[in-house]
């Protein structure tokens, strides 16, 4: 039985443009505090399309100051991240690196190289920070609450310092 089957048939059932909206709202609720937020600039108006063909779900996005947007899919894009749903699974647990991924065609990329290969390079590198994302979320005088909530409660922490996935 295929593991994914339930988020594939969520995928299968929704429009394109609603997985957009709501990847782009996480993944920008995620990169609040976080050193990668600041490192967006350079894809500034870069139109970026994530492929799962095993889904038939793909996603269009510009990067638009700092932040993913939704964009037209029938714009052309400057890269291309091509995969199956199993493989950007791994990247976004962190059980594989991009690099191997990439190396092993499991994930593709196309387009703009200098920009298809900082994107790469960004998502080798992201660290998640849950003080610096708890700071940056709920402020000073929250944040400490928040994370003592989290240490406490065995269904939000997974390690030390790690949100779980």
């Amino acid at each position: 039985m295929n593991r994914y089957l339930p988020i594939t048939a969520m995928l299968k059932l929704l429009p394109d443009a609603i997985h957009t909206e709501m990847v782009a709202c996480v993944a920008n609720q995620l990169i609040r505090g976080q050193v990668i937020e600041h490192q967006l600039g350079y894809l500034e108006g870069k139109h970026i399309c994530l492929s799962i063909p095993d889904t038939g779900v793909t996603l269009h996005f510009r990067v638009t100051q700092q932040r993913l947007r939704r964009c037209s899919a029938h714009l052309p894009w400057d890269v291309r991240i091509r995969g199956d749903l199993s493989a950007f699974w791994r990247l976004a647990n962190r059980q594989e690196d991009p690099d191997t991924l990439f190396f092993n065609r499991k994930l593709e990329l196309e387009g703009d190289t200098d920009a298809a290969l900082y994107i790469k390079n960004l998502l080798d590198a992201v660290e998640f920070d849950l003080d610096q994302h708890l700071q940056a979320v709920a402020g000073d005088r929250l944040a400490p609450h928040l994370r003592k909530m989290i240490e406490h409660n065995p269904l939000l922490r997974r390690s030390r310092g790690t949100l779980p996935v």
